[in-house]
């Protein structure tokens, strides 16, 4: 054995050592999802706004919100974000004087002060969150692009070209309490409440330019509206009282709006724009979820998951281990698939409007998601279990296993391709919406990320090539979409490296062959763009431009991705992906800023994710497959 599979080896022994010592309990794995800090600085605003007197963690989210500041005086979603983020800033700056715990003649308020102010204020802030929580706050007025949406679009029947469905779920729970209060006009404050006029550069804070795109999707609201049958003052009392039973209904039982924070503290302002007590027991609820997502950071600092990802981690862990060598029956993995076959979903809820008569299957991202499955956790889950199906005398497995390839094959756009949450919504003129990140978040298209997962899973655990007419549509989605220089974007992840991984290994398990124009082309690409360190690194600068940004440095999960795309493509290593997956084993014992740079996308521009487990999952699954390919093949903790 080469000094090569020696150190493969090795790094397989230490990961698949740690990741079992990590293992909780009831079988799941518990890494953080850590977004950023403007999630902290919402939630940090929220308690104060309603007295929670939970001091200890609004100290904690006041200091973790702190040390992220630049030198500049800037926040930022991302190391390389060299101008800050302005909505990022004005958000960490609101909730840091909301605290109480820090003043504007601070030195570090002063800092970010300029910051702001140098960037055009208030006004130019462009995150719709900010601005939302800007105008429910009283620091700015409801802006355009929201309240221009009446909310009598949810009495719009799913069959009218646009309703409440053509929107993403993701979209449609931030989108419903944010109508009620620009409805309403609402604004709260507390003695708490911070003076941010300094802030205010122009007088008024400017409105979205109205697009004619813009004006389209009003007028046929509009027409929308003239054909519900009722006085005008029944219909908006009608469409309030359903907006507010429609987050009632999709409340978790942890209290949380969807398994998601940010929409449960827009849930909860919106709840007081109707006229709820602070003490109601709903929002006494999502206060008590809200505080659950908190996560202590290497016990320096807390933060709060946006929605955190026990479900996700857990399945690629459970896979990744497999792949590396651990046996199917071995007792981790045996509890893991206990753990995830327990939170199979049984409800057929939003995501059944399109997809009407599938018996639910999938899974979602968080522990206590039961609403909100998705395509990709539910190939993670699915390849996790998988190898329990064989030797499963009750059959347990085998039926949660049925169950979830249905509701994945169900789930298929009609373009071929597969979506994350909801199929076939993907209509174009939403994204026409004067709404920062409206093109990605107001629609749910086929991504290729999404789709060549769900091939690779297909192909490679169920059988089925391109022979099968859903594959083959698939596969041809995927080839038609490739970029101009062999790359594919992936919308869930950074970026162009995570989609070209995803598509090649889905065309790869599908049968199509490496010599294949596309395959071959991709290959390039990847090669093309390797770093002289032999490693790889793509900026989050990607995801806001749409075009390959390189990072300049190499980090383990994209030069894991990188290595897994190639290794499906090469009968035999070649010298760059030896030397690659030298810079992987090194990575794995680097704890810097590489190591910690997200590789989550959310929304372009204003929401990034640091999966605190992508490091060794993805480093392992890589690793793994190398040792399966070209080396000694054995099986480890047997």
């Amino acid at each position: 054995m080469d000094e090569m599979h020696v150190a493969v080896e090795a790094e397989i022994y230490k990961l698949t050592d740690f990741l079992i010592q990590k293992q909780q309990r009831d079988g799941s794995w518990h890494f953080c999802f850590e977004n950023g800090v403007a999630v902290d600085a919402y939630v940090l605003m929220l308690f104060r706004i309603l007295d929670i007197q939970n001091e200890t963690l609004v100290r904690q989210l006041h200091d973790r919100v702190m040390a992220e500041q630049q030198p500049g005086g800037d926040w930022r979603w991302y190391y390389d974000e060299h101008e800050g983020n302005l909505s990022a800033s004005i958000d960490a700056y609101h909730a840091l004087l909301y605290s109480g715990y820090s003043r504007p003649e601070d030195e570090h308020m002063v800092r970010a002060r300029r910051y702001i102010q140098s960037q055009g204020g208030l006004a130019k802030a462009s995150g719709v969150l900010t601005k939302a929580i800007l105008a429910a706050t009283g620091q700015r007025t409801w802006p355009k692009s929201i309240s221009v949406i009446p909310v009598e679009l949810v009495l719009f029947p799913d069959y009218m070209p646009i309703n409440l469905y053509e929107f993403s779920g993701y979209s449609r729970v931030h989108l419903i309490p944010m109508l009620i209060m620009a409805d309403l006009n609402f604004s709260i404050t507390s003695e708490w409440a911070p003076d941010l006029s300094d802030l205010q550069i122009s007088r008024h804070i400017e409105e979205e330019e109205e697009h004619q795109e813009h004006r389209e999707i009003i007028d046929s609201i509009r027409v929308g509206i003239r054909r519900l049958l009722g006085s005008p003052r029944s219909i908006h009392e009608a469409a309030l009282r359903k907006a507010e039973r429609f987050m009632l209904d999709r409340i978790e039982s942890d209290g949380t709006l969807y398994s998601y924070a940010s929409t449960t503290v827009l849930m909860v302002l919106a709840l007081l724009a109707l006229g709820y007590d602070k003490q109601h027991p709903v929002i006494m609820r999502a206060v008590q979820g809200l505080t659950s997502l908190q996560f202590r950071l290497n016990f320096k600092a807390t933060t709060i998951q946006n929605s955190p990802s026990t479900i996700w981690d857990t399945a690629l862990i459970t896979y990744a281990l497999q792949e590396s060598g651990i046996v199917e029956d071995h007792p981790s993995v045996r509890r893991a698939a206990d753990y995830l076959l327990a939170r199979q979903h049984d409800k057929t809820a939003d995501w059944s409007v399109h997809n009407r008569g599938t018996v639910p299957g999938g899974w979602g991202f968080s522990e206590s998601n039961t609403l909100n499955p998705d395509v990709d956790d539910t190939t993670a889950a699915l390849r996790a279990i998988h190898g329990l199906s064989y030797n499963d005398p009750d059959q347990v497995y085998q039926h949660a296993a049925s169950r979830g390839l249905n509701w994945v094959i169900s789930m298929q756009n009609k373009n071929g391709g597969w979506p994350a949450f909801e199929k076939n919504t993907d209509k174009e003129m939403l994204t026409w919406l004067a709404i920062d990140g409206a093109k990605s978040a107001a629609i749910d298209p086929s991504g290729a990320d999404l789709t060549g997962r769900t091939l690779e899973y297909l192909g490679r655990f169920c059988g089925f090539s391109t022979e099968h007419l859903f594959i083959k549509r698939g596969a041809e989605w995927l080839i038609s979409n490739q970029e101009q220089d062999g790359s594919w974007y992936g919308r869930w992840g950074i970026c162009y490296i995570y989609g070209t991984w995803a598509a090649v290994t889905g065309l790869r398990a599908t049968g199509i062959p490496a010599d294949h124009p596309t395959i071959r082309k991709a290959a390039d690409w990847l090669l093309h763009i390797q770093n002289p360190d032999g490693g790889w690194g793509e900026s989050c600068t990607s995801d806001r431009l749409m075009r390959y940004v390189p990072l300049g440095a190499s980090n383990p999960s994209q030069t894991a991705w990188a290595l897994d795309a190639l290794i499906s493509v090469q009968s035999e290593p070649s010298p760059a992906v030896i030397k690659g997956m030298g810079t992987l084993i090194e990575l794995l014992h680097v704890n810097d800023w590489r190591t910690e740079y997200p590789m989550g996308a959310g929304l372009p521009g204003s929401f990034y994710t640091h999966y605190h487990s992508y490091r060794y999952i993805w480093s392992l699954l890589a690793l793994g497959h190398y040792k399966q390919k070209y080396g000694k093949q054995g099986v480890l903790h047997s």
